[in-house]
């Protein structure tokens, strides 16, 4: 048989997504893949059930619908505080990660190097290596996850054409500081490199934290690609809409990596969708409001099983350390990933093992997410109460 290209063999399927697949094998609940389990807003249903009979279902502008554009440009324009220009600074993608393949496209060539945090979600590594680039990872050190920012100079000066920040971090829940990423920025700047973010959680971020737009600081549109969608927002991780937002020239790229890559974005559900924009900020408020309920819980419920874990700024992922129980004889020299599969088949929930976000050799962590019902939790938090007796 001819030989398979060399890339494809530098990095595994979605580890994420294989653990739903293990958990809906033994019917474990489900905290591995990060999707709610509850219906998109109302209006947004309504204009999807209207859509059906009314249409468009025929291609939309390969970049995005005119008027899903407009609406998009609106909102994200308002949140950093200049207006975007839908016509020359976006492109409607098929989901973030589409956009951030685009977007990786557009400004790497074979060769190039590109910064990534570790840990970090499990495509940018991949996409780096899909574009011909070679991914140089800096560490973000549990449990604060803080960075060291000599390591991000000494990657422009090494070369890295662009550092991706994932702001609310997942899988760590980090929320990067105005501060840091004002000094990432300006080196990004300093070093004429491109400053890469996925935003995807910018509305699920905890009290005092803040999410701060890196396009929208002084002077650094031009050196920054937005990469966004309205999965985790509006609860449509299905519809697989996203956008990418940046300045003139990248988009153009953008746009002509995207036409090739998938033509377009469903026309009908960029109709629907576009009453996302039309939603109260009061719809903000009251999904922050939610996202923290069910964090406080979950937290609250992970002490009472006894599991140690960070407390995470954003996002609705949250990192447990099981050290303790990877001393017991039961478990001794397993990792973390046959952990995770022992939690799905004799506790009933599923995690992912740490080891598939981070570059260093940490075998200590999994990761839950907390975007179920009231119901669900409990029942989780229930069932991983088990696991205390283990290290009584």
């Amino acid at each position: 048989m001819p030989k398979l290209s060399d890339r494809v063999g530098t990095f595994t399927d979605s580890v994420i997504r294989r653990m739903t697949r293990i958990c809906n094998k033994y019917g474990a609940i489900n905290l591995s893949q990060g999707f709610p389990d509850w219906e998109p807003p109302k209006e947004m249903l309504d204009s999807l059930a209207k859509t059906a009979y009314t249409g468009p279902h025929q291609y939309a502008i390969t970049f995005g619908a005119k008027n899903f554009r407009d609406a998009v440009c609106a909102k994200q324009g308002k949140a950093i505080g200049r207006e975007i220009d839908p016509e020359k600074e976006i492109v409607i993608t098929c989901g973030s990660t589409e956009s951030m393949m685009c977007a990786m496209m557009t400004i790497c060539n074979p060769g190039d190097k590109v910064m990534v945090f570790s840990p970090f979600y499990e495509n940018y590594g991949a996409d780096a290596i899909l574009s011909g680039a070679s991914p140089i990872y800096i560490p973000l050190v549990p449990p604060t996850y803080d960075y060291d920012i000599k390591l991000i100079e000494q990657g422009f000066k090494d070369g890295a054409k662009a550092i991706v920040i994932c702001n609310p971090s997942n899988p760590c829940g980090k929320v990067f500081k105005k501060e840091e990423l004002l000094e990432i920025c300006n080196l990004a700047v300093k070093y004429d490199a491109y400053v890469v973010t996925d935003e995807v959680y910018e509305h699920i971020v905890f009290d005092p934290y803040k999410h701060v737009y890196a396009s929208g600081l002084p002077g650094m549109f031009d050196h920054v690609i937005t990469c966004n969608s309205l999965s985790k927002t509006y609860s449509i991780t299905g519809w697989r809409l996203g956008y990418l937002i940046g300045p003139e020239d990248v988009v153009d790229g953008a746009r002509k990596v995207h036409d090739f890559l998938t033509v377009g974005a469903a026309a009908p559900l960029q109709e629907a969708a576009t009453q996302a924009f039309l939603l109260p900020d009061e719809y903000y408020d009251e999904l922050k409001e939610k996202y923290t309920h069910k964090r406080n819980r979950f937290l609250e419920g992970l002490d009472e099983a006894g599991l140690k874990h960070n407390v995470p700024q954003g996002s609705y992922f949250v990192m447990v350390d099981i050290s303790n129980f990877l001393e017991l004889e039961q478990f001794k020299g397993w990792s973390d990933l046959e952990f995770c599969e022992w939690v799905i088949k004799n506790i009933g929930v599923a995690a992912v093992p740490g080891s598939s976000f981070f570059r260093e050799p940490i075998n200590n962590l999994i990761r839950f997410h907390f975007a179920r019902s009231d119901e669900v939790l409990e029942e989780a938090i229930r069932r991983l109460k088990k696991m205390a007796q283990l290290v009584k």
